[in-house]
């Protein structure tokens, strides 16, 4: 009897574990979900020293992980994560949960929080990035982005860069080089959110709902790449 009872004793407390964890994955992924809002924000609300309205009106993917060096990823060896986007026919896809990690980055030490922002240029990129986990160099051409209300006529990124990555630091935003860093699905918070496991390429691809947590960054991927695209036009017609 008493093994009986330690048995089911052991079987509660691995199932209030597992409710646990799940309760708390949920609440990091809803925080970072809000954390992310804020980047897209600051996006919008810096033109001059932020992300050109050509390049974010361009972007076919715009993935945000906040909070870099808070995380303890620079230091620490641990992997940042954040929360990725795409086009689809239909408008923006639900958000796809990925993890960033390895590699070389080229971050100044000494700087106490930064956010990461990476935009997929073209169709190669977006490939890439639907294959779960690709190493940003190598498999993907990366390089640091143009910084500005407006991107240089002389740069290449509307024909050859896969993917533009930035920082932002105490409120300004910096081209950022990434080398061997390697983007992948964070099944994790995937799971959390959705309450399955769901692939890369059917969230990226427009063939998942959008939960009702992640409302608010749909709205700020929304009106970024339309107040960028508004813009770009209104500059094309002066």
């Amino acid at each position: 009897m008493k093994k009986v009872m330690s048995l089911l004793l052991m079987g509660f407390m691995g199932l209030v574990g597992t409710y646990a964890f799940a309760a708390s994955a949920k609440e990091d992924s809803v925080a970072r979900l809000q954390s992310s809002v804020d980047v897209l924000h600051a996006v919008m609300a810096t033109p001059d020293k932020g992300i050109p309205e050509e390049v974010l009106s361009n972007a076919k993917c715009i993935l945000v992980v906040p909070d870099l060096i808070k995380g303890g990823f620079i230091f620490g060896g641990k992997h940042g994560r954040g929360v990725a986007s795409c086009r689809t026919a239909e408008g923006w896809s639900a958000p796809a949960f990925v993890s960033v990690g390895g590699g070389s980055w080229g971050l100044q030490i000494g700087v106490e929080d930064v956010d990461l922002v990476m935009l997929v240029m073209n169709d190669q990129g977006f490939q890439h990035l639907l294959s779960s986990k690709f190493e940003l160099t190598g498999e993907g051409s990366v390089a640091a982005g143009p910084v500005g209300r407006h991107a240089s006529a002389g740069t290449d990124w509307k024909m050859n860069t896969e993917m533009l990555t930035y920082s932002r630091s105490k409120g300004v935003f910096a081209g950022l080089t990434l080398e061997g860093a390697v983007v992948q699905q964070d099944d994790d918070s995937t799971r959390a959110i959705y309450g399955k496991h769901m692939t890369f390429r059917n969230i990226l691809s427009g063939k998942a709902t959008t939960p009702r947590s992640a409302e608010a960054f749909m709205k700020a991927v929304s009106d970024a790449g339309q107040q960028a695209h508004i813009a770009e036009v209104k500059e094309d017609k002066k």
